[in-house]
């Protein structure tokens, strides 16, 4: 029961997000005619120099990539998401048209396009699965690096996929910064969907004065800290490092804390994503 109830949410997720990328991809990047990102975008540049459905077009690209990457992301991961390609790609040529399709102003219509396109994929990517093609090998470097970020992997990715319907659909640099825009965009809202809003940062804080620095931090943000015994590799002098994970909104408190304390303290910080190493585990 509790597997069969499982794949219902999976199958529930499969549609809402498949109808978020769809009304991202074609009802407003498709109509504001500037580049989408990943293999949808490459699709998006045969819909606008052949007028091929894009949900088709999305899927034949598939077969090749999924057959490359099938070894690394593993047969179960492979079987999901052949069930959510083809309940995106058919959401795209059928569903999507039903929908009226924008045509204001090309700004709105990318940032619509990279926050509807990013929760549909970060509703996916929860469920362990893709929508394939790009996303195999995003999923295949992140198996292979776990520290990276699917966001980071992801934009890098699809400014390559910008760039490519740059140079053979609009030939405008107004539509590379919009493609650019819609990148970012969307990597920006599956981290913060994936990892959380309040994911935030991780310090680490080399002072003198470490338990006046960790008493200060817990007085300005009520975050309690860490000491880290550290060693310099040149000086061989003992040192302790404060280490404290905060949200977004905490750093610029934790920052003045430590500089009320120590002027002379260095700071780093880390994503605390990258920290943790959350991996996405395909199998």
């Amino acid at each position: 029961m509790a597997q069969k109830r499982k794949r219902m949410v999976d199958i529930l997720m499969d549609i809402v997000g498949g109808i978020l990328i769809a009304l991202g991809t074609y009802n407003f990047a498709a109509a504001a005619k500037f580049p989408m990102v990943g293999l949808n975008g490459i699709a998006l540049i045969f819909y606008h120099l052949l007028g091929t459905p894009i949900g088709l077009v999305a899927m034949l690209l598939n077969v090749p990539i999924a057959i490359a990457c099938f070894k690394i992301l593993g047969r179960r991961f492979f079987l999901r998401s052949l069930r959510t390609i083809l309940i995106t790609s058919v959401i795209m040529d059928y569903i999507a048209p039903m929908f009226p399709v924008y045509e204001g102003d090309r700004m709105l219509a990318a940032v619509c396009t990279g926050v509807f396109s990013g929760l549909g994929f970060a509703l996916i990517y929860m469920r362990n699965s893709s929508t394939g093609g790009m996303d195999f090998i995003i999923m295949s470097v992140k198996a292979k690096n776990p520290h990276l970020s699917l966001g980071k992997i992801s934009f890098a990715a699809d400014m390559l996929v910008v760039l490519i319907g740059v140079v053979m659909v609009s030939r405008d640099m107004d539509s590379l910064i919009y493609g650019a825009i819609v990148s970012y965009l969307l990597s920006i809202v599956v981290d913060k969907v994936m990892y959380g809003v309040d994911s935030g940062k991780m310090a680490l804080i080399v002072t003198d004065y470490p338990k006046k620095v960790a008493e200060q931090i817990d007085l300005l943000t009520g975050r309690g800290a860490t000491y880290l015994k550290a060693e310099g590799s040149y000086s061989r002098e003992e040192k302790d490092v404060v280490m404290c994970a905060c949200n977004n909104k905490q750093m610029f408190t934790i920052r003045s804390a430590v500089k009320e304390i120590d002027q002379k303290a260095f700071v780093i910080i880390l994503e605390s994503n990258e920290v943790l190493g959350e991996g996405f585990k395909p199998h």
